[in-house]
């Protein structure tokens, strides 16, 4: 993930006599939770996660094994903010147009940790 201060972000926090500010990093105490269904394709969950969770190839790929085989993977982990944003991105991403059956997009939610 990348470096995790956010310039703007202070907190009130002081240092000492010099009433200076800190920089705040965010919590990461969320995650998102993507569940299985039989409405896509590996290729489909590999394509969505990588455009919607910015993972490489490889470990989207692991991702799609993972939730074919247990029903669940957790695909990002952030603050409840991000990964708001990156479950929208998900519940946005549309049908497989691999699979004429295919509805809609996959399911995911945020969690707290």
């Amino acid at each position: 993930m990348s470096d995790l201060d956010l310039p703007g972000k202070t907190s009130p926090e002081t240092e000492g006599e010099t009433g200076t500010e800190t920089l705040a990093k965010p919590s990461l105490n969320w995650k998102v939770v993507l569940f299985n269904d039989e409405e896509h394709t590996y290729d489909y969950v590999v394509e969505m996660l990588t455009s919607a969770c910015k993972l490489s190839r490889e470990n989207a790929f692991r991702c799609a094994v993972e939730v074919d085989m247990t029903g669940k993977t957790i695909v990002y982990y952030g603050t409840r903010s991000d990964c708001e944003g990156v479950c929208a991105k998900i519940l946005a991403y549309g049908p497989d147009h691999r699979l004429p059956q295919s509805m809609g997009s996959m399911n995911s939610e945020t969690q707290s940790l």
